[in-house]
């Protein structure tokens, strides 16, 4: 062959080849690259598949009153996609927009679809016609961003405040709104504003980033589910969550529906009921806004149930539906050192001398619970006294004296000695067996552990320390390091109360599924019997009896708990700490009534008050009141109630409920808010209070709890956002002037 013809020969196969391989390269690019949008351009039908979130289940309190439920919410989105392939139906190009960004830190001119333009021209346009007036101002910065991170499978939310009449009028128009969705979803409510809130918890709309990998290949239209993100919403939210929906909708070239083919109804999720009784919650959040910051527990002494459990500051969950607005939202954050999101209820304080009850059931564990001690007023640690209360008023001391007198009189140097005797691993054991020190299991989010010293946990974050005698002291009267929650301290005095079984504690009574399957069983669960571990019952008995004598004895010092035809038992604590950086006082009381034939136990703190029992005395007083008025046939009202802020006010000394206020909550008529309820002050010292109790080893008070850390962890929730220039298509209207 000859060179010149095998070289043409060459050349045309080269030609070809490159030939085939921008043919394939352009049949690549036509069928994969860009198949979605030519086959918008070809005329006929398509399907599209639309992903709908489930049915969030109820919660109901133990009688079944509806504390959070759902209603019927009218919502328009945009499939931003649709809208623009309409818009090109009429166009021959997309409109842009040029914007300055910057990559690799360098500014850079680039130019991209400009969707709000094509939104505006589209569908808005035709909702702010005179027939229709449905229009409404936007974000457009929002849906800008939209478009460029998810195009048409993430619906843009346009309204989600459509009344029923604005909703029909969407439907009838709905063939010349092409990309424009109406949805009918379920919206969360709480009918009671701000009862149970910290109970209750509330809602977080779905983001984007939640969209599964999977759902982007199977649904063309993707819609989530709302998350809880406190209380039972937050611990419950996978059962409380309803199955998905899908339905699939046929279009034509336009974008216009023409029928749905396929609908699978969202499912409803389990239905929680929980333990908490909705008119002892009402009592107790009443009761508990006599006071600026403070906690309590109810529970069954029986069951581990808890009957109510609130915390002041409070919140409104409605606020957070569907979204809160920036301002109600820079509320809350002004207000964040008081910390409303916070449960103090399972959050960790220093307990004073409400720790003297698991000392004395550690003593009973190890068989001192018969031990005489002497107080002498102090006890002495290295060149240290740790003073008793009556010392540190006045000098006092308060002699010989048994466990149930300590107890009445809540006598340091009693408690220092007994543990020093004991031990402090001997404390720490006894301690762990009525929970201290590690979390209930409350099925709450964010429940705190509190801090046992010399426990495992404790070492390890102390590598360096050693349980001293000193140590073990503070500890034996909950000063130092020791840290607990009233639901703790309250679940020790039910465990008291019942004679020796530690239940633990529970908030979801049941929970049953759709279908009547039982998700969660209504089962109480005993996790000690300390008669069974080894304690004796008439060792239990003494500090049963010790409390009685603290209530009801001249000497004890939680008179204020007294009732006058009820037994009520209590122990008070009064611990230091610092507030806002100046010294200050936890205040507590746990108790458990009737003496004879305990049912309640009660436990409630007050930050920055004085004494426990002048404190909080007469509030456990109000509550037992209201709870055994409801026993014995009155009505405990059930009313909404308004989130209150609280305050860092000092309370110094005691709580004066009047007269007026007490005959009513007897009569099961109290009403909702400090402005119904007034709290009154009062500075006069009461008698036989242990006020005085010492700070650590060195003089120095316990670090105070302000905020708990659970303040600082509240997640952001969703932001209404704001509507910017751009988007605002609908002038404001101006005011008439008054003539």
């Amino acid at each position: 062959m000859e060179p010149h013809f095998r070289f043409r020969l060459y050349l045309l196969t080269a030609l070809v080849l490159v030939g085939f391989g921008t043919l394939l390269t352009r049949l690549y690019e036509f069928q994969i690259e860009r198949r979605d949008d030519f086959l918008q351009i070809v005329p006929g039908n398509r399907t599209v598949t639309i992903r709908e979130p489930g049915i969030r289940g109820e919660i109901t309190d133990r009688n079944g009153v509806t504390l959070a439920r759902n209603l019927r919410n009218y919502e328009a989105s945009f499939n931003l996609d649709e809208v623009r392939q309409a818009y090109l139906s009429q166009h021959i190009e997309d409109p842009t927009i040029h914007r300055l960004t910057k990559e690799n830190g360098l500014p850079r001119k680039r130019s991209e679809k400009d969707i709000v333009a094509i939104v505006k021209e589209g569908p808005i346009k035709i909702l702010d016609s005179p027939n229709l007036r449905l229009a409404r101002n936007f974000k457009a910065g929002n849906l800008r961003t939209h478009f460029l991170t998810h195009g048409g499978l993430i619906p843009f939310s346009y309204r989600s405040d459509l009344s029923y009449d604005e909703f029909a009028k969407f439907a009838e128009h709905n063939l010349e709104l092409p990309g424009v969705h109406l949805n009918i979803r379920p919206q969360r409510q709480y009918p009671y504003g701000a009862l149970a809130s910290h109970v209750l918890g509330y809602l977080k709309q779905w983001e984007k980033g939640d969209v599964p990998e999977s759902s982007t290949h199977k649904f063309d239209h993707y819609i989530g589910d709302d998350k809880g993100v406190a209380g039972v919403e937050n611990s419950m939210d996978q059962i409380l969550r309803g199955p998905e929906g899908q339905k699939t909708i046929v279009k034509d070239e336009k974008g216009r529906t023409i029928r749905m083919t396929d609908y699978t109804k969202p499912g409803v999720g389990s239905k929680v009921r929980l333990t908490i009784d909705a008119g002892a919650q009402y009592l107790l959040e009443n009761t508990l806004r006599f006071a600026g910051r403070a906690a309590g527990v109810v529970m069954d002494v029986h069951t581990g149930e808890v009957l109510a459990m609130g915390s002041v500051p409070d919140y409104d969950p409605n606020d957070f539906i569907p979204s809160i607005s920036q301002a109600a939202w820079d509320l809350y954050r002004a207000n964040q050192q008081l910390a409303p999101f916070t449960n103090r209820a399972i959050s960790e304080f220093t307990p004073g001398s409400t720790m003297k009850i698991p000392t004395a059931i550690a003593g009973a564990a190890a068989g001192l619970a018969t031990r005489q001690y002497t107080c002498d007023g102090y006890v002495t640690y290295g060149n240290k006294q740790v003073g008793c209360w009556i010392w540190n008023q006045h000098h006092g001391k308060h002699g010989v004296a048994n466990l149930s007198q300590a107890i009445q009189q809540s006598c340091n140097p009693y408690f220092n000695k007994l543990a020093n005797t004991i031990g402090w691993k001997a404390m720490v054991d006894g301690c762990e067996m009525v929970g201290i020190g590690k979390r209930t299991g409350i099925e709450l989010p964010k429940e705190d552990s509190g801090i046992l010293p010399g426990s495992r946990a404790w070492r390890s974050a102390n590598p360096s320390l050693v349980m001293t005698p000193s140590l073990t002291a503070f500890l034996s009267i909950g000063q130092g390091d020791s840290m607990a929650t009233p639901l703790q301290l309250c679940a020790v005095a039910a465990c008291v109360a019942n004679g020796g079984k530690y239940y633990k504690p529970r908030i979801v009574k049941q929970a049953i599924a759709e279908d009547g399957k039982i998700i969660v069983q209504d089962t109480p669960k005993l996790e000690i019997d300390l008669v069974a571990a080894g304690i004796k019952a008439s060792d239990i008995e003494l500090i049963r009896k010790g409390m009685w004598m603290s209530t009801n004895e001249p000497s004890g010092t939680s008179g204020k708990a007294r009732l006058p035809n009820i037994q009520v038992s209590s122990k008070s604590g009064t611990a230091q700490t610092t507030d806002n950086g100046k010294k200050s006082n936890n205040s507590w009381i746990m108790s458990f009534a009737p003496y004879d034939a305990p049912k309640y136990a009660i436990c409630v703190m007050v930050q920055n008050g004085g004494s426990g029992g002048g404190v909080c005395g007469p509030l456990v007083n109000l509550i037992y009141r209201g709870l055994f008025a409801r026993d014995g046939g009155a009505r405990l009202p059930i009313k909404p109630l308004t989130k209150v802020f609280g305050n860092t006010d000092r309370i110094e000394k005691t709580i004066d409920i009047p007269a007026d206020v007490i005959a009513a909550v007897e009569a099961g008529d109290i009403e909702g808010a400090p402005k119904a309820i007034p709290m009154a002050l009062s500075t006069k010292h009461p008698d036989n209070e242990e006020s005085g109790e010492t700070g650590d080893e060195a003089g120095e008070t316990a670090p105070a709890v302000l905020p708990s850390p659970s303040a600082v962890t509240t997640p952001t929730p969703t932001i209404t956002p704001e509507v910017d220039a751009e988007g605002s298509v609908i002038p404001r209207a101006l005011p008439v002037p008054s003539p």
